[in-house]
């Protein structure tokens, strides 16, 4: 059984993280231009979005007179679409999300909870349903699911590789799965099946090390996993670069032929890299109209 004074303090740990985490969610999220994310879009709502001239099959109760009256041709007013969408998330909880190959650099998994609480914070600005997949949190709107997704975002796996959760699919939704990609590949598969059967369509995210993309260990070098249960001890790693580098680019290929199946798209992230250019990217790549940006 657990120490309950450690359980506590670990407890106090993880709840003094999550005020932190969503300020910076949102004042990554403060450097986006908010719009309509997509919704700019006939159908049913209160803004006017554009007059359109009549044509065939509208009724004549969409016929807008004071416009018309202007000239010989009947317009009828437009609004923009507005019914809310559902968004899934997925971030990676695994160990091997806890690794940064520097002090300076953010480890994988702080990355992957920025930029999807981020993105969190920008849909449901934008009137957007966010959960996670899953049961454990439906998708919901308001600054209250923001504080749960938080909450939930700081929870740790002890497993290595933590495949994505597939049960409870919303039909229509859209995705966002955000990890290393490290671990087996058949949990990725079967999650992206289930979605496209579903009509889900989304992003996988791929967020790295700089030092898992160029592999730069020269040398006498112990490898070990951050959960502790691998372990690979070599003398000369440096005969290592060119396999791994290989089957690293075998991973993204697999990663990118699995998205084009299923209609998702893929993206690929380090953690040196600006996680504003990072948010702006997800932000327009995920398009409202329950598919993804070309």
């Amino acid at each position: 059984m657990s120490d309950p004074g450690a359980l506590r303090a670990r407890a106090e740990e993880q709840a003094q993280r999550l005020p932190p985490l969503l300020a910076r969610a949102e004042h990554l999220a403060g450097a986006v231009l908010l719009g309509a994310h997509g919704r700019r879009r006939a159908g049913t709502g209160d803004d006017f979005w554009q007059y359109r001239p009549a044509q065939m099959g509208d009724s004549r109760r969409m016929i807008d007179h004071r416009r018309s009256a202007r000239g010989d041709q009947e317009f009828v007013r437009e609004r923009e679409w507005q019914i809310a969408q559902s968004v899934l998330l997925w971030v990676d909880q695994g160990a091997s999300m806890r690794f940064a190959s520097d002090h300076a650099l953010a480890p994988k998994i702080d990355r992957a909870r920025l930029l999807a609480l981020a993105l969190a914070v920008l849909l449901i600005r934008g009137g957007e349903r966010v959960g996670l997949t899953g049961t454990a949190l439906p998708p919901r709107r308001g600054n209250t699911q923001l504080w749960r997704l938080a909450e939930m975002f700081g929870a740790e796996d002890e497993a290595d590789y933590a495949p994505p959760e597939h049960r409870a699919l919303i039909p229509h939704a859209r995705a966002l799965f955000v990890s290393d990609f490290m671990g087996d590949l058949a949990g990725v598969q079967t999650a992206l099946t289930k979605s496209a059967d579903r009509g889900i369509r989304g992003i996988l995210y791929h967020v790295l090390d700089p030092s898992e993309e160029m592999f730069p260990f020269q040398g006498r070098t112990i490898f070990e996993s951050v959960g502790g249960t691998l372990r690979h001890e070599t003398l000369k790693a440096s005969e290592l670069r060119n396999r791994y580098l290989d089957r690293l680019a075998a991973r993204k290929a697999e990663l990118q032929r699995l998205c084009a199946l299923t209609g998702w798209r893929y993206g690929l992230h380090h953690t040196d890299a600006s996680p504003q250019s990072a948010l702006l990217w997800l932000y327009g790549a995920l398009d409202a109209r329950g598919g993804v940006a070309a």
